[in-house]
């Protein structure tokens, strides 16, 4: 399985830890044959410290492990990606991602990220419930309200589209994925659930389609 990488002359590789789900970065470490093999038998990341000079498991201590998805190798067979589900936090910091000082953001390019982070706020905002804002307001009312909304928003966005108007059919969209993403919350439907669905018909499909070539 591993026999075509190209270890580097210390015999190590460069793995950068991807989220599985919300496709963040969570930081680069380094393997060598042994701790990558670790990886592959017991479907959690082992990596190799250059300044202990060691192997060591992720989340051995702390907990934070890693549950491995998939490992791709790049073109050059020099580098792979770790897809994996975190446990808790990548970093020693305690942070999500070990890539948190932002050197440059364009804020003009929007990005899947923002969906569970947006569910997370929403979920927080269920539980903790503070007073004013309007997604409290939205879980208060209850499930009618808020599928009453999704109803409202979804009817705005077609009329955005018969109005050919891109910039409302924009804004409108964005306010009925908000509301979905409550009326999920209420449900007790992750987000990751739904997009789970959607690349299960994808793969379905794309196979169908290969089988009837």
């Amino acid at each position: 399985m591993i026999e075509g990488l190209k270890f580097d002359d210390k015999g190590l590789i460069t793995a950068v830890v991807q989220d599985a789900q919300s496709k963040e970065i969570l930081t680069v470490a380094y393997m060598n044959e042994e701790s990558l093999n670790k990886t592959i038998e017991t479907g959690e990341t082992w990596f190799y410290s250059r300044s202990r000079q060691e192997l060591w498991h992720k989340g051995a201590t702390s907990g934070n492990t890693q549950k491995v998805v998939s490992i791709k190798a790049d073109c050059d067979q020099d580098a792979l990606v770790v897809e994996v589900v975190p446990a808790g936090p990548a970093c020693h910091n305690g942070t999500t991602s070990c890539f948190t000082d932002v050197l440059l953001q364009n804020e003009k390019v929007g990005s899947v990220d923002v969906l569970p982070q947006l569910a997370e706020i929403i979920r927080k905002r269920e539980v903790d419930m503070p007073e004013g804002a309007y997604t409290t307001y939205l879980f208060e009312k209850g499930i009618d309200k808020i599928c009453k909304k999704v109803g409202e928003e979804a009817t705005e966005v077609v009329i955005g589209a018969k109005n050919r108007d891109a910039e409302e059919v924009k804004w409108e969209a964005a306010d009925l994925i908000y509301h979905l993403l409550v009326l999920l919350q209420e449900q007790k439907i992750d987000v990751y659930d739904v997009l789970k669905v959607l690349k299960t018909r994808h793969e379905e499909k794309r196979a169908s389609t290969k089988n009837n070539q």
